[in-house]
């Protein structure tokens, strides 16, 4: 591999946050310490437009070449409406001037949409998948390729890397005072989608807290992450008169999170199903926390090496018995919290990340 750094090329920034950007710095950090060196480039074309922003690309991929440049794929970030049509031009434009592209899809599956324009824009996305794949001389997947049906077989191109935790790791010898079975379990959520999503989300949150409050196991909430301030109203009415305490506390620094997730009992995970690209759920591995939650067609190896008690998606009651177990049993929380450690320091832990980066490279030499 050349001891040039490879590039992270990243589309429109995604705001008040972004995890993608936040992704590749987590990359570029750990790959450092390791001699693997990154460096991060971004293509303004949302700020300069298409023409402008491809012609600055170029003149920078003149001295990519043979260079790895890792396209990080979300549809939001090459795309103001769903249709990123121009994406796979950017590939043609590093293949022009001799760089190697590559594309980390951190969407990998077109967007559920209802009527003829979400039909339209479904089909635009997958075949803008396609494109990207078949031009790209390496595909990083955020969860196992054989999950995929899009992707053609053989996928000699393509690898399977997990997302890495944004957050600090605790190391794997911690102990933890939660453990311990107090007179409330601190149940938290971390993050809830936006609009119609979200709605569903906040009822199977209320319908799962309530079901445990109902065996005699008094719980607390904690909701914390982006999306969750939305929905305060619509958590405090359906929790109103179950004597379940509800704090809020919205966005958080990475320490701050941290801290506030050492000091729960479980996760309630009903963000869609528990996967390796899920940041909130590999947020709650990293920090030990024992997780409750759906599980679904992208749930597999190694998020079922961490702590976790996942039940099919839609299955509220599985979720209360699921979530009752867990704050009923001592022995069973340690053992999650231990697991969920030592997962994430083997598999979502950034210098592993960077290896099997530097792995996938490796294995195709120029």
């Amino acid at each position: 591999m050349s001891e040039e750094p490879a590039v992270l090329l990243l589309g429109r920034r995604d705001r008040p946050t972004d995890g993608v950007a936040d992704y590749c710095e987590k990359l570029r950090e750990a790959g450092a310490a390791r001699g693997i060196p990154f460096e991060i480039v971004q293509v303004p074309w949302a700020e300069k437009g298409w023409t402008a922003a491809l012609a600055s690309l170029g003149q920078a991929a003149r001295g990519w070449r043979d260079r790895w440049v890792f396209l990080q794929y979300t549809t939001l970030a090459w795309s103001s409406r769903g249709f990123p049509l121009r994406t796979p031009g950017v590939l043609d434009v590093l293949k022009k001037f001799g760089a190697r592209p590559a594309v980390v899809f951190h969407d990998f599956l077109p967007a559920r949409g209802s009527g003829i324009v979400g039909g339209i824009r479904a089909h635009t996305q997958l075949s803008v998948l396609r494109g990207l794949y078949a031009r790209a001389g390496l595909a990083i997947f955020t969860v196992p390729v054989e999950k995929l049906a899009w992707v053609p077989s053989p996928h000699e191109k393509a690898a399977f890397i997990p997302v890495g935790s944004n957050f600090p790791e605790i190391p794997l010898e911690a102990t933890h005072d939660a453990a311990i079975s107090p007179a409330v379990f601190t149940v938290a959520v971390f993050g809830i989608t936006g609009g119609t999503t979200g709605t569903n989300e906040v009822a199977d949150i209320v319908y799962a807290l309530r079901g445990v409050q109902s065996k005699g196991i008094h719980v607390r909430l904690v909701a914390i992450g982006r999306g969750s301030e939305v929905f305060e109203a619509e958590l405090r009415s359906g929790l109103s008169g179950s004597g379940i305490e509800l704090s809020m506390f919205g966005l958080m620094s990475a320490d701050e999170l941290v801290r506030k997730l050492a000091g729960v009992h479980a996760l309630l995970c009903v963000r869609g199903h528990v996967s390796s690209r899920r940041g909130s759920a590999i947020a709650g591995i990293v920090c030990g926390v024992p997780i409750v939650g759906y599980r679904g067609e992208e749930t597999g190896f190694p998020i079922t090496e961490a702590g976790v008690n996942l039940v099919d998606q839609g299955d509220r009651d599985g979720l209360v018995r699921g979530l009752a177990q867990v704050l009923t049993d001592e022995e069973l929380r340690r053992e999650m919290r231990q697991r969920s450690l030592r997962a994430g320091k083997l598999y979502f832990g950034w210098d592993a990340i960077a290896s099997r980066f530097s792995e996938a490279m490796a294995a195709r030499p120029v």
